[in-house]
């Protein structure tokens, strides 16, 4: 691949966004994110996926002097409709996928970020969608997507100033999960891909399922498949292992059936 690369160790697939000086979300760095996500997905050595930029930014944003190729609103939109697409399969993937950010998570940057499931940050990173200043709007499902993590007021005012937060702030109102001092971001980055990757895949799957039920489908719908479904996850391989692991005071061996 041009713009990723990944190394796979201890059941974790360490993703690297290359794509000098600002990792910029261009349409191949889109598609080789989908064509990551299709060759990691019945990899059975790849359990949590770590995603991460290289040099100074998780990425700055989408590629502008691209759009200046693009003819016509028609097809800008036809762009976002492609983009959104690989970012609801991002969020919908049955692996969990952890956002490692620093430098800057701006515009498609952080629309990718917002799809992961989990979102650690530099105290220091710069977040936001800053599309406004164009006199554009954002078009990965940003709109959408920010609300869910920090509320509607601020979801407008982040929008509508084009202003961005720091990554504590992003901490603070919901939009990461946590926020380290850049020189630990990776480090605690990789320690909680660790741990993740060291539980069942049954049960992190179906988990992941269940979770989607939060956002537009109702509470009912949601109880009610994690019922079913814990009785799916109890009739594994992996949960007789990890109860008898349990008992028997030692660590569970998953093997992911």
């Amino acid at each position: 691949m041009e713009f990723l690369s990944w190394t796979i160790a201890d059941g974790v697939a360490t993703v690297t966004i290359n794509r000098p000086p600002a990792n910029a979300l261009a349409r191949g760095v889109i598609l080789e994110v989908n064509e990551m996500l299709d060759a990691v997905e019945h990899d059975d050595s790849v359990r949590v996926i770590l995603l991460k930029g290289e040099g100074r930014f998780f990425s700055a944003g989408a590629d502008i002097k691209e759009f200046t190729s693009i003819p016509s609103g028609k097809e800008f939109s036809e762009l976002a409709a492609s983009g959104q697409v690989v970012f609801e399969k991002v969020e919908r993937f049955p692996k969990p996928v952890i956002a490692a950010i620093h430098g800057a998570a701006l515009g498609g940057g952080l629309e990718l970020a917002m799809s992961c499931h989990i979102r650690l940050v530099s105290e220091t990173a710069k977040i936001g969608l800053p599309e406004l200043q164009l006199g554009l709007i954002p078009g990965f499902a940003g709109t959408q997507r920010l609300p869910r993590y920090v509320g509607f007021a601020k979801a407008a005012e982040m929008l509508l100033s084009s202003d961005p937060i720091s990554g504590k702030d992003a901490a603070q109102f919901g939009l990461a999960n946590h926020a380290y001092p850049e020189e630990e971001l990776f480090e605690r980055a990789q320690e909680l891909a660790s741990k993740i990757a060291k539980k069942s895949p049954v049960s992190v799957k179906v988990a992941l399922n269940l979770l989607q039920y939060v956002k537009p489908q109702s509470y009912y719908d949601g109880v009610t498949a994690e019922a079913n479904s814990f009785g799916t996850v109890f009739d594994s391989e992996d949960a007789k292992e990890g109860i008898s692991a349990f008992l028997e005071k030692r660590q569970p061996v998953f093997k992911g059936k």
